[in-house]
């Protein structure tokens, strides 16, 4: 998710954390939180191992922040290390869930009229049925993409997928949830 904050801010606080600053972390945690706990509810489903899983992964880029080359953005970096943990994670125990499911389950009631909240989400839920049935690889790529606007080459430094392979794998997956909504909305 892009946060909208400048990556030179984060740049800046990381080389004070790592000249001792320490108690500074505590705002690239705030600045990233939401976006890891994210990512850990599309892969492992409930909020309790989420939690579990944002504290594993910021452990992991506290003890490793002198690491940071600074040759990609610094949310790049604690992407890779929250999607390698994830995946190291979900090979272990579960399925990948799209983060777009949990958003939009998340997503409150904004006061429109019945038939239009019943006709969303019908939407939503065809939107979101059709994801599941997208293989994992592609649904990664699809919300590394659009939900946390990351470039196809970010996207490659953390999956590890090469660049052609990712655009393969998004196209593929837009291809394959329109012929999925076009078959449900011919029914």
């Amino acid at each position: 998710m892009n946060n909208g904050t400048g990556d030179n801010s984060d740049q800046l606080i990381v080389a004070l954390i790592v000249s001792g600053q320490k108690d500074l972390f505590r705002l690239l945690v705030r600045r990233y939180e939401r976006a890891v706990y994210g990512m850990g509810l599309g892969f492992f489903r409930n909020a309790e191992d989420a939690s579990d899983f944002v504290q594993e992964v910021f452990i992991k880029v506290y003890r490793n922040l002198s690491r940071f080359e600074k040759r990609s953005r610094f949310s790049t970096w604690l992407y890779k290390i929250a999607y390698n943990t994830a995946v190291n994670g979900v090979n272990r125990r579960k399925e990948f869930r799209s983060l777009a499911e949990w958003e939009t389950a998340a997503a409150g009631d904004d006061g429109s009229l019945p038939e239009n909240e019943l006709i969303r989400n019908a939407a939503r839920e065809a939107v979101l049925e059709s994801m599941r049935e997208l293989p994992e690889r592609y649904r990664a790529c699809i919300d590394l993409f659009f939900f946390y606007d990351l470039s196809y080459r970010e996207i490659e430094e953390i999956t590890g997928f090469p660049v052609n392979t990712i655009k393969s794998h998004v196209f593929r997956a837009k291809k394959l949830l329109r012929e999925k909504l076009a078959d449900i909305g011919g029914e």
